[in-house]
């Protein structure tokens, strides 16, 4: 029989800063005090409701947009020319407002059937919650990175840019990052298996199909919409994927995946989803904290995993997530990678690419090379953690053509950020006799990226979150807060750099070298005092035309809520325009765009944390229903580019 131990975490912040906790004790030096002295050598490059809440687009407008064609690319004389929402503009945090030359539908929020008519919608009735049979074949909650593929992605492929692929039907692919107990279960804590399940099939990836009507986007059914949780059938590829150290004394199957965060899609048509704070659902059903610490292994304490995890209770009911039943010994080995899933093939399983290493992936950013080749840019956001950088051996249609993975042939490399404005990517490989000394093979030095960089000297940054390519092929990265960060007002910060930046990097060798520049784009506590202000920068996607989208996700400045900003990268001073403000307690988080970039998506992330009395969006303010993840259709009322 499981011995109870009491979980002395507060379930409101199963989620809130987890990040902000290090599990980092290598000594590397800080990329605090490289910072320091790159500011003090000039490379900083910085300066100083429209629609109903559940409604859909006024028919007039949607018809309009189809008519639109590319000159409407010049109807605004600015690049980012919309009338950005004004601090004043927000005087009700429990609806989004958006810029009044913008209009927003609803769309999919959490409990929405995957398919009309599989099962029935839950809709934020306080009184009950779906139940996990209910759960699988619903869109789950914590909405976050997500992608459109075009239904007709095989003719694009086909023809290149000489095709315009649909912009009104196709998959859509988004994560379900994470939902607190009290949000999802009622309750503080699960008490059977039942809960639990429920817990475990809200989180995960979203396939669905969708198509726009006459009155706004809709679910259609399609053979290849799914849900995958952390109970669904996966497959490891790559170096550790025949590792001892992926598999269980037990011999139960590879299953699932868990705390989907960014994403990012692959030039050939398939979907990236990143395993972040995966050690919050481990735990030990039979020690205490301090119990738990004294036997944890070297490799367990660097992805932070303790007795409790973050309070979600699985290890009390399901032994793969117990940390010390012996018979799953390896299971949380399973979890911290990239998945790589195909939106139009419903029986395909997921799978788990091991040569890009096992850290918190936050999101995926992918280039391609003059000769075909890729590289994959990734962060790590825990405070204190490193960027990396995977690079592919062989052109990827080569490689696609023999029905192989360019994602299982490459390597993985790990960034030092240099005080000259240079830096250098380290290869993380048991080549080097640094890491031969501490790991058996490649597999295992995978499987433990971390240790590996950290004994290679990466420099530890400010919580690396999301990446995004940019116009001229630079690299853009959010790194959320600095690694001196106390908690503290986000109006009235305490430390330097407590509101984020952004650096943009530069690669060598057309992102194939082993060196690269960079520089500071934005410190975020430059935009203080400016109608512009924003921190805690997030969700990045660059556009072909150098617009910059950041989403938020942090306590924001001057009574605004996380926001969706645009900035226009050819100008050589940042200028953010405040295209969106979400609703109380939410996060501004993933984004995608349709292939004529007339229709964006982007998520309201744990609206009000649960909390009725705080919002009820998407449903009407009433003070009761629950409010649930959302996904918001946003598009420019004279049917421009997203952004102009």
């Amino acid at each position: 029989m499981l011995k109870h131990v009491e979980n002395p975490i507060d379930n409101a912040q199963l989620h809130d800063d987890n990040e902000n906790i290090p599990s980092n004790n290598s000594g590397n030096r800080p990329f605090t005090d490289v910072l320091k002295t790159n500011l003090s050598r000039r490379k900083v490059l910085a300066g100083s409701v429209a629609a109903a809440a559940a409604g859909f687009f006024a028919p007039a407008a949607s018809a309009s947009l189809r008519g639109m064609d590319r000159s409407n690319d010049r109807i605004n004389r600015e690049l980012v020319g919309f009338k950005p929402v004004a601090i004043s503009d927000v005087t009700d945090v429990r609806m989004p407002t958006i810029s009044e030359d913008y209009e927003y539908q609803s769309f999919i929020p959490w409990g929405t059937p995957i398919q009309p008519g599989i099962t029935s919608e839950y809709a934020g009735d306080p009184s009950t919650r779906p139940t996990s049979a209910q759960a699988e074949l619903q869109v789950g909650i914590g909405h976050d990175g997500m992608w459109f593929f075009p239904i007709d992605f095989d003719l694009q492929m086909e023809y290149g840019r000489r095709y315009r692929a649909r912009s009104d039907e196709g998959m859509l692919c988004i994560n379900h990052e994470f939902g607190t107990n009290p949000h999802v279960l009622g309750k503080d804590a699960p008490e059977s298996l039942e809960d639990v399940r429920l817990s475990q099939h809200v989180h995960g990836v979203s396939v669905l199909h969708i198509k726009e009507h006459f009155d706004g986007w809709r679910v259609e059914s399609s053979p290849n919409a799914r849900r995958i949780t952390v109970n669904t059938p996966v497959e490891f590829a790559g170096p550790a994927a025949d590792s001892a150290l992926l598999q269980n004394p037990a011999g139960n199957m590879p299953l699932g995946t868990v705390n989907n965060c960014g994403s990012g899609p692959t030039p050939w048509g398939t979907y990236l989803t990143c395993e972040e704070n995966f050690n919050g659902y481990f735990g030990s059903s039979t020690l205490t904290g301090e119990e738990f610490e004294a036997v944890r292994t070297e490799e367990q304490a660097r992805y932070g995993f303790s007795a409790f995890g973050f309070g979600y209770g699985w290890h009390m009911f399901d032994q793969r997530f117990d940390l010390t039943n012996a018979d799953y010994v390896n299971e949380h080995n399973r979890f911290g990678w990239i998945v790589e899933i195909d939106p139009f093939n419903g029986t395909k399983k997921p799978v788990k690419r091991t040569a890009m290493g096992r850290f918190k992936h936050e999101a995926v950013a992918i280039a391609e090379s003059a000769d075909g080749r890729i590289a994959a840019y990734m962060g790590d956001d825990q405070r204190f953690d490193y960027c990396y950088k995977y690079v592919s051996n062989e052109p990827w249609r080569d490689v696609i053509e023999r029905g192989d993975s360019p994602l299982d042939d490459g390597k993985l490399f790990v960034a030092r950020y240099d005080e000259d404005g240079t830096g250098e990517w380290m290869e993380l490989t048991i080549d080097n006799p640094l890491l031969a000394d501490r790991f058996a093979d490649q597999a295992e030095l995978l499987i433990n990226t971390r240790v590996a960089a950290d004994i290679l000297g990466a420099t530890p940054m400010d919580r690396p979150e999301w990446t995004t390519i940019g116009q001229k092929g630079d690299v853009y990265w959010t790194l959320t807060n600095n690694s001196q960060r106390e908690v503290a007002n986000a109006a009235n910060p305490q430390t330097p750099n407590s509101d984020g930046h952004i650096i943009r990097t530069v690669d060598t060798a057309d992102h194939m070298g082993n060196t690269f520049t960079w520089e500071i784009y934005l410190l975020s506590s430059d935009t203080r005092g400016t109608e512009g202000v924003f921190t805690d920068p997030d969700l990045a996607w660059s556009d072909a035309n150098g617009r910059l989208f950041i989403g938020t996700d942090g306590g924001q400045p001057d009574g605004l809520q996380d926001q969706l900003t645009v900035i226009d990268t050819n100008k050589p001073t940042p200028e953010p325009k405040r295209l969106l403000v979400g609703v109380a307690s939410d996060e501004v988080t993933g984004f995608t765009v349709t292939p004529d970039r007339r229709t964006a998506f982007v998520n309201l992330q744990h609206p009000g944390n649960g909390n009725p009395a705080a919002t009820n969006f998407p449903a009407a303010p009433d003070g009761v229903t629950i409010p649930r993840d959302v996904t918001l259709v946003l598009r420019r009322k004279n049917g421009a580019v997203i952004g102009s």
